[in-house]
């Protein structure tokens, strides 16, 4: 027979064990699939309203002071690199979280 003490450590290494599968367990697919997604939709709504919103402020100024290709073709661009810029923050925003997560599931397998 095995000692009380022995029974109690195998107990708590099978439950170590337990929540260590339990962690590492991959995400369902669709989950993370969708989730991706929803990442790729909001950077191009971002880049789409940028170029959508220097067209308007372009458009408005060009009719308003009789220039017309000149600030449309500015505030255009300007549009693009604004939504250029959004979507690099939102991307770096993504990877920051994912590596929280990463270094999360990291710090739990050690303990």
């Amino acid at each position: 027979m095995s000692e009380p003490s022995d029974l109690e450590r195998l107990k708590a290494l099978d439950d170590r064990l337990a929540r260590l599968k339990k962690a590492q367990a991959p995400a369902p697919k669709t989950a993370q699939g969708h989730e991706m997604a929803n990442h790729a939709w909001r950077m191009v709504t971002e880049l789409v309203a940028g170029l959508l919103i220097g067209f308007g402020i372009g458009y408005g100024l060009d009719t308003v002071l009789g220039t017309m290709p000149l600030f449309l073709v500015l505030f255009i661009l300007l549009g693009l690199v604004a939504g250029i810029r959004v979507m690099m923050r939102t991307a770096a925003d993504v990877q920051r979280q994912s590596m929280r997560e990463a270094a999360t599931a990291a710090q739990d397998e050690g303990d």
